[in-house]
């Protein structure tokens, strides 16, 4: 059979808050006039650090869903996946009655300014985490009546997240059949506080991230406990996956730990690199890559091309002409076959997200 590489999903687009229009679907209680910004800031690097100019950045503007939309059209996308901005953050709320309304007006806001507004777009919820039976309600409300494809779950500001505090959402997607995404955006307390220089920070911030993420998933065994839910690491690219998949071996044998009743994973001999092959070949574990990476041809070839999905990033730090650019070089790679490319393009993203 022929492959596909026309078909573009991108598996995480990004919108740009609009903070007065999520504030009119916040309940009554909340003093909306006084609130500058719904969600906390990412870091102290993101406002602090100069930077020169991009001239298609600023020339580009605010981008809503008129701009998405004539994006998609010049790119050649089929369908986006939408995550947040300022809500990357949102882990970093302390109030959980501000956690539990801030959530449910942004995913209220998200699928009145977008999800109904073209069938092109889809979303990615954010749910309360400080109170889990919170998050299992709005997981449950936003997949079953708002139509996302499920939530995601910052990197930094919660506990670690494959705590059994968090065992209820995950039993929730489970039985939903949704999607979860660990998506990178703040960098503090990772290391590098004090470190002088933006670009570092932001190199290294979003992989340190979604890899701390995947150490807690991968070794308390989240994936086997529930099946039916799929998790993707997002907007790290993939270097960080080459380093785990060879760092964890290594550390499993050498420092092993005692799991008499099976409670964790990998299980018995199997190592870990076997142990997330095996959670990537059933379609539980994906990782986001984006097209400009020299080791996504080695990385189909030596693990498996069914990990890596397609991420546009669309409109952070990448113009048009990038995206563009970054897919054709996908297309374009002699490193990967046309089932690889098709895969990492579309195929993945489908299985995914279920879409």
């Amino acid at each position: 059979m022929s492959a596909n590489i026309e078909l573009v999903i991108d598996a995480d687009g990004h919108v740009q808050e609009d903070n007065d229009g999520i504030r009119e679907f916040l309940p009554t209680p909340f003093l909306r006039d006084r609130m500058r910004t719904i969600f906390p800031p990412f870091d102290h690097f993101h406002r602090y650090h100069l930077i020169h100019p991009d001239p298609e950045r600023v020339k580009r503007g605010v981008v809503g869903p008129d701009e998405w939309m004539t994006f998609l059209d010049d790119v050649g996308i089929d369908t986006t996946v939408l995550y947040p901005t300022q809500g990357l953050a949102y882990g970093k709320i302390t109030a959980i009655d501000w956690a539990v309304a801030a959530t449910r007006a942004y995913n209220d806001w998200l699928h009145a300014t977008y999800c109904a507004r073209d069938s092109r777009f889809k979303g990615m919820a954010l749910i309360p985490m400080q109170d889990p039976s919170a998050a299992v309600e709005e997981l449950r409300r936003a997949v079953t009546e708002l139509g996302m494809v499920g939530a995601m779950l910052p990197s930094r500001g919660l506990t670690h997240l494959g705590s059994k505090t968090f065992w209820p959402v995950y039993e929730e997607a489970d039985r939903l059949g949704c999607a979860v995404a660990v998506h990178g955006g703040c960098h503090d307390g990772m290391g590098f506080d004090d470190l002088n220089r933006y670009a570092p920070v932001h190199a290294m911030g979003h992989p340190m991230g979604v890899m701390i993420g995947m150490a807690s998933i991968v070794f308390n065994g989240v994936l086997d406990r529930f099946p039916n839910m799929r998790m993707s690491f997002l907007e790290g690219g993939i270097g960080w996956f080459l380093m785990v998949m060879e760092r964890f071996d290594r550390s499993h044998v050498t420092h092993i730990e005692d799991d008499p009743e099976g409670e964790y994973g990998p299980h018995g001999d199997e190592i870990p690199s076997e142990y997330i092959l095996r959670h990537i070949r059933e379609g539980r574990l994906y990782v986001g890559c984006e097209g400009e990476e020299p080791a996504l041809g080695f990385a189909a070839t030596r693990y498996s091309p069914d990990a890596f999905l397609y991420s546009s990033d669309f409109p952070h730090e990448v113009t048009t002409e990038m995206c563009k650019r970054e897919i054709q070089e996908v297309r374009e790679s002699e490193e990967l076959a046309d089932t690889d490319k098709e895969a990492i393009l579309s195929r993945n993203a489908l299985r995914y997200y279920r879409l």
